[in-house]
């Protein structure tokens, strides 16, 4: 178990300040926290926390321990069978906020949260919110799939695009599925191939399901996964990435990256368990690009000078609400 904790805290309030306002309340359910006092936060990671998905979690809390406002320890790895422990082990320290994964685990988890009413938990999740103190959160940064599609979709040469996904939940679908509708919009007879890796983290096993949409004529690769953008390396081919910005680690294939900020949800849920109130909620849209939770960042010049001004043009409209993406969370063909 790895343990991280911030390297700020509050000063202790003189004591008959802190005697009257210290105290932790009750209130639906989650505890209502002192303003000026740093949350304790438990990340509990299923993957390593390099990891595209996990790491913007754990960046996002790395950086609200950096600005004060929580205490932040995790744990990286743990397997499905253990979580429901780990997550225990969490509650019984007393944090007051556990941000995680129940995709594998929802009715274990989903129990846990019963079992401790005082403790907030913050999940990602294909399921509903349940009960004062379990709220979920999806990965929404499906705009700026839709965005990088749009560039694909002008510069196959092949008329083939390749995407490669985990495990067709409705998270992951969506992704695929915007990035694929993208694609269409400028480019209607282009063939979409799809394959799924069947986990979450398996980098070889991305490359070579890209490597084998490359063979059946993909000439841009959509990675969901890390490892996909290794395929198209090794090909010569030029991939989008998701999550993060791949484009350091792969400067001459990655050319566009569907990014995904956890911090606006994070910080939404935060001052939730603060002020008391309960996070038994959906989180998810707090991650749209209108909000700030994603946008697409990609390396001009590389696709057609019209290709990005029609692709600006849309991303103009999605920031200001005048077009919203299809949300297609069918598994994808």
């Amino acid at each position: 178990m790895a343990i991280l904790k911030s390297m700020t805290r509050r000063s202790v309030l003189a004591s008959g300040a802190a005697l009257g306002a210290g105290l932790a309340v009750t209130l639906s359910g989650t505890r209502a926290v002192l303003a000026d006092t740093p949350l304790k936060v438990a990340g509990i990671h299923a993957s390593p926390v390099e990891n595209a998905w996990n790491s913007r979690l754990h960046e996002a809390l790395l950086a609200a321990a950096k600005d004060g406002v929580i205490e932040y320890e995790f744990s990286e790895g743990v397997s499905g069978t253990d979580y429901p422990r780990a997550m225990r082990e969490y509650a019984e320290k007393g944090v007051d906020l556990i941000v995680g994964e129940s995709y594998a685990v929802e009715r274990e988890a989903r129990q846990v949260a019963k079992d401790y009413p005082d403790v907030a938990f913050l999940m990602g999740s294909s399921g509903e919110a349940s009960g004062d103190n379990f709220g979920v959160f999806g990965t929404w940064n499906f705009d700026g799939a839709y965005l990088a599609g749009m560039l694909a979709g002008k510069m196959t040469k092949t008329n083939v695009v390749g995407s490669v996904g985990a495990i067709p939940i409705p998270e992951v679908n969506l992704l695929i599925n915007a990035f694929n509708a993208g694609v269409h919009e400028v480019n209607p007879e282009c063939k979409t191939l799809v394959s799924f890796i069947g986990t979450f983290f398996d980098p070889p096993k991305a490359r070579e399901a890209g490597l084998a949409e490359i063979d059946a004529g993909a000439d841009i690769l959509f990675g969901e996964r890390i490892g996909t953008a290794d395929a198209a390396k090794e090909r010569g081919i030029k991939a989008v990435g998701s999550l993060i910005d791949y484009t350091d680690r792969y400067p001459d294939t990655v050319f566009a990256n569907a990014m995904w900020y956890f911090r606006p949800i994070l910080d939404a849920a935060v001052a939730d368990v603060k002020a008391g109130k309960p996070v038994g909620k959906i989180y998810t849209a707090y991650g749209l690009m209108k909000d700030g939770g994603s946008d697409i960042v990609y390396t001009k010049g590389v696709a057609p000078k019209e290709a990005e001004e029609a692709m600006e043009k849309r991303r103009a409209e999605i920031k200001a609400g005048t077009f919203e993406v299809p949300r297609d969370m069918s598994e994808p063909k």
